[in-house]
């Protein structure tokens, strides 16, 4: 299909690639930010999924490799889009992308075993419909840019060629800081500042119900105090049946599924977050990966701690006698230590080990193991 060398078609090219273009420079940027993290959600894709009895679980070593390749790519089609570098090639790799893209995401919407693709890191969440829709709204514009990528295509290989190559080469050296660090900008629930846990006693437990009308379908939901008068009218019970309820407790930690269990799996976590004085939590989510800076960093931080008065616990995924195992080892026999799940760990800090520092059930502090030293500085009060 040829189309016409003019000015309206022309002008159509610039717009879809400048709006791909912006597209992919935020998703590759949220995602660069967090390099780990995407790593985690391809981790998910590789051992959820399989074809024609398939497994994809021997990748998982190579999912940080991945996570880095993705992300330089859609940054640098990105760039190459919007600068108009080597028009045709970033034409065909763009829609070979979103080709890949769209399957995917179309799968994963009709099979849901990965319930959130990662397109956009944990900077937007979408839904997996939500995200297949994107896809096909972004499919519009790639097919113009194909179609229209011999348009006024002038030949300036320098230029494209040094764009392109420090496009790339910028997002490597962007990518490669924040899996050496923690990211520069934290999308996640445990970013410094947020109130964790709402340490005011005058908050009561909230219960609501939700109930159904049976003659016109309205669903309406009300508090449990407000439901007792209600159902003190005799046409109540006619006209209204329960549908659901739910339980709000202002206390309870925002993040889904965090606990800290002691040996006995009692969970500690709502009383240590919302503690009045300092905690320090040290967090390891991979044990056998703590190399011997990581075990100084602990044990130098744990030896302020104590000198300090402060209170520092290890919260770890590995089994209990394992993390017992270790603490021993590295001579922490002293230092408490609490279970949680992997993942509540892996989103509380992507350093291996982390520190996180809290207070009231404030996060004011988080470190990645590297500049553990930084503690020391950080400025308690009394």
């Amino acid at each position: 299909m040829k189309i016409k060398d003019n000015n309206l078609n022309w002008t159509l090219n610039v717009i879809a690639r400048v709006f791909v273009g912006i597209v992919f420079l935020f998703s590759s940027f949220v995602k660069g930010v967090d390099p780990l993290g995407t790593s985690y959600k391809i981790t998910e894709y590789l051992t959820a999924w399989s074809f024609f009895g398939m497994s994809f679980e021997w990748l998982v070593p190579m999912a940080t490799v991945m996570a880095m390749g993705l992300i330089v790519a859609e940054f640098t089609v990105g760039v190459m889009l919007i600068f108009g570098c080597f028009r045709k090639f970033s034409a065909w790799l763009l829609a070979l992308m979103m080709l890949f893209f769209t399957c995917t995401t179309l799968i994963d919407a009709i099979t849901n075993q990965v319930t959130d693709c990662g397109c956009f890191g944990d900077a937007v969440k979408l839904t997996n419909w939500q995200t297949f829709w994107k896809n096909i709204v972004l499919d519009v514009p790639t097919v113009w840019i194909l179609l229209t990528c011999n348009l006024r295509n002038k030949k300036r290989f320098e230029r494209d060629f040094l764009i392109t190559v420090f496009a790339a080469i910028l997002m490597v050296i962007f990518g490669l800081y924040n899996i050496n660090n923690e990211p520069c900008i934290d999308f996640r629930s445990w970013k410094v500042g947020n109130q964790m846990v709402d340490t005011d006693e005058s908050l009561q437990v909230q219960s609501y119900v939700t109930y159904r009308n049976k003659q016109t379908g309205e669903t309406k939901e009300f508090k449990s105090e407000e439901l007792v008068a209600m159902m003190a009218d005799p046409e109540w019970e006619e006209a209204w049946e329960w549908e659901s309820s739910r339980v709000v407790d202002p206390h309870e930690i925002k993040a889904d599924g965090f606990s800290m269990l002691d040996m006995d799996m009692n969970d500690h976590a709502q009383e240590l977050i919302a503690s009045p004085d300092y905690l320090l939590i040290a967090t390891i989510h991979h044990l056998d990966k703590v190399d011997d800076k990581g075990a100084r960093a602990l044990r130098h931080t744990f030896d302020f701690a104590e000198q300090s008065g402060i209170q520092m616990v290890l919260l770890s995924s590995a089994l209990p006698e394992e993390t017992q195992s270790f603490l021993y080892s590295n001579k922490l026999d002293n230092m408490e230590f609490f279970f949680a799940d992997m993942t509540a760990i892996e989103t509380m800090l992507r350093s291996n080990p982390g520190f996180i520092l809290l207070k009231e059930g404030k996060v004011l502090g988080k470190w990645h193991y590297r500049h553990a030293s930084d503690i020391t500085e950080f400025k308690f009060q009394e």
